[in-house]
């Protein structure tokens, strides 16, 4: 099997696992950029709107309404820089680590119900399988829009060389 057959069959089990998570997910909850911002804080810290924006791979004005939102809710705060007062910091709540909390409770449940399904092999590889899909999240690697080659790739998928 070739690289993008690989990619598109990893891409259909997370986009397949990723739709089933959100309907596991309660009534009224966070939306999905909410969430983005909310985890965000939580995994790194304070931060500038610019930075959870580049985070989350968002122009900040895309995020400016979910961050007054946010703030509204009492879910984050906004203070000044340290370095810079002009520039605003984002720092989650205790309101808002408990709604993130919440809302990952309700779709782990699910989730650790459908684990409990595989045998320990099986679950050991989805817990690999997790970590190395957090480092493709956080990789640099440039866009490549279809049909554009990439270095060690034919037009057609097969790998070269």
């Amino acid at each position: 099997m070739d690289r993008l057959c690989h990619a598109a069959q990893v891409r259909r089990g997370i986009v397949r696992l990723n739709r089933r998570l959100r309907q596991e997910r309660g009534d009224g909850g966070l939306s999905p950029n909410q969430l983005g911002v909310l985890g965000h804080l939580h995994r790194c810290g304070p931060a500038t709107p610019g930075e959870v924006a580049a985070a989350e791979r968002q122009r900040p004005q895309s995020l400016t309404r979910v961050f007054a939102e946010l703030e509204a809710d009492g879910l984050i705060t906004r203070g000044p820089g340290t370095e810079d007062r002009r520039q605003s910091v984002l720092t989650l709540t205790a309101d808002g680590r408990r709604a993130l909390e919440r809302d990952m409770a309700e779709r782990d449940a699910w989730l650790a119900a459908a684990l409990g399904t595989l045998s320990e092999t099986e679950r050991e590889v989805l817990r690999l399988a997790g970590a190395l899909m957090e480092q493709l999240a956080d990789a640099d690697v440039p866009s490549v829009r279809a049909g554009q080659n990439t270095e060690g790739v034919a037009q057609d998928g097969r790998e070269q060389g």
